[in-house]
């Protein structure tokens, strides 16, 4: 359906109060309901228009399908022309679209939301102000109930993602003169930065909605006509300050949205030529895959990270994007890859050198970083053979804890929860519960979610040992902390 499509519905129709009501707490088998009823519109009508199978219909309106997907929600929206604020969306892009030959194709945030719109520099401007604007607008609550239970898909994501491979095409268009200077794109570089430290330290939080604001406000610019350089410039702005909010999402829990942000981020490093960049937005793709459970989709992205970077990347990138290999392959339980991988990460890393050029957001790439990112993954191993790699776990994380301290934020909290769990897989009881003490002291200065994910799985470690006191205020301090 195009932008001039007449709507479905009757206006009197969504005029109604409980039609009103439904679609604002998202009551889709009431909304269902009511259409069919009010509208006269029939079941195989309704999954026509909104992209749904007639089975899906019938088992949302019997209420024994709750509608949690962000895409399903705008794809009804869509395709029964409902206008976003009766949903707590956005406008939608037909709201306020007149031509369609104009209408980009990007149904919604979610599932397939960039997987047509074409490599050009202006499409990824126009994808960038649709998910900001969309993200932006939403209210906190709808936002939530949307989004926090979306799946993440995995090979799907693979095929939209080529292109990155290629070179990017430009498309001549009239545009505004464009008046930033060299000066106003260095206090971007600036904030960009600003927000990336935020992330690492503290997590996503309110502090996303500053970064979404910073990408909506460059997505602007770039809608006019600057320099060569400065647009260039512009575009690796837009694709830092997108990692960090795909990041941000992800580490919210907000998965979803966090991989179309990474989308972005890919296309915007594209854009502007920054090929490493790109192949580290494709590692962070990969990680989230590695949380989801997704290890063949991950190695996937690593591997198209390595074959499009492979001779402009440093050593340090080179060394992350092997222990992102050496990751897929200890959950494969591929442990002859895992120690390969990382053999081949720690001989990238030596041949790195202070001063040597690479891009400042790699910086963090270090020892510390290689020791505990190696220690995650033997704890990952010793869940399922703790005699033989639990003790190897602890040395790698105590390596870590040794090289870096609470200024690392999230990394130090969770260094300090792996290390909990080791002493725990090694019958150590005690050492496990004074460990979970100091994790929850280092988990009180981040608002990471996936902090407080690792403490809850840490937390059934000190259930069954009442008779120890440290046990039991080890299990107090998570449970409190969690609660809050």
């Amino acid at each position: 359906m195009d932008a001039t499509t007449p709507g479905l519905l009757d206006p009197d129709v969504l005029d109604r109060e409980d039609v009103r009501r439904a679609l604002a707490e998202h009551d889709f088998a009431a909304v269902f309901a009511l259409i069919k009823k009010w509208g006269g519109l029939s079941q195989n009508r309704i999954a026509s228009a909104c992209q749904l199978t007639p089975g899906k219909v019938s088992t949302i309106t019997s209420g024994r399908h709750r509608v949690t997907s962000f895409d399903v929600v705008c794809r009804i929206a869509d395709g029964l022309r409902i206008p976003g604020e009766l949903l707590g969306l956005a406008p939608r892009p037909w709201e306020h679209q007149q031509c369609p030959e104009q209408q980009l194709p990007t149904e919604s945030l979610g599932e397939g939301v960039a997987d047509e719109i074409p490599w050009r520099t202006d499409a990824t401007v126009e994808l960038a102000e649709h998910l900001t604007r969309s993200d932006l607008v939403m209210d906190r609550r709808a936002l939530t109930r949307a989004l926090a239970a979306s799946a993440v898909t995995g090979a799907a994501l693979l095929d939209s993602l080529e292109g990155w491979l290629v070179p990017g095409a430009t498309v001549a268009a009239p545009r505004r003169p464009g008046r930033l200077g060299l000066r106003d794109v260095e206090e971007l570089e600036a904030t960009a930065r600003a927000f990336r430290r935020w992330d690492q330290q503290h997590g996503g939080g309110l502090r996303r909605k500053a970064v979404l604001g910073q990408l909506a406000e460059v997505a602007g610019t770039l809608g006019d006509h600057q320099t060569a350089e400065i647009e260039a410039r512009l575009y690796r702005v837009m694709a830092q300050l997108s990692g960090t909010a795909a990041t941000m999402a992800w580490d919210s829990g907000l998965h979803r949205q966090a991989q179309d942000y990474y989308r972005l981020a890919l296309r915007a490093a594209h854009a502007g030529g920054d090929v490493a960049f790109g192949a580290n937005v494709l590692a962070g793709m990969a990680r989230q895959m590695l949380y989801c459970g997704c290890p063949d989709d991950a190695l996937q992205l690593i591997n198209l990270a390595q074959e499009g970077s492979r001779y402009v990347i440093g050593p340090r990138v080179r060394a992350m994007l092997h222990t992102r290999e050496a990751w897929a392959y200890a959950v494969q339980g591929r442990q002859a890859g895992f120690r390969r991988a990382t053999a081949r990460a720690e001989e990238a890393l030596s041949d790195a050198a202070e001063g040597d050029g690479e891009p400042y957001w790699i910086a963090y790439f270090d020892e510390a970083e290689l020791a505990g990112v190696t220690g995650g993954r033997l704890l990952d191993l010793a869940r399922s053979d703790p005699r033989v790699y639990a003790d190897q776990a602890t040395a790698e994380i105590r390596t870590a804890l040794s090289l870096r301290g609470a200024e690392a934020g999230r990394s130090h909290a969770l260094d300090w929860i792996g290390l909990a769990e080791c002493h725990f897989l090694a019958n150590d009881v005690a050492g496990g519960a004074a460990e979970a003490c100091r994790a929850v002291e280092a988990a009180r200065g981040t608002q990471s979610a996936r902090v407080r994910e690792r403490l809850g799985q840490l937390y059934p470690y000190t259930v069954g040992h009442s008779a120890s006191r440290s046990v039991r205020e080890a299990r107090d301090s998570i449970r409190d902390l969690l609660a809050n």
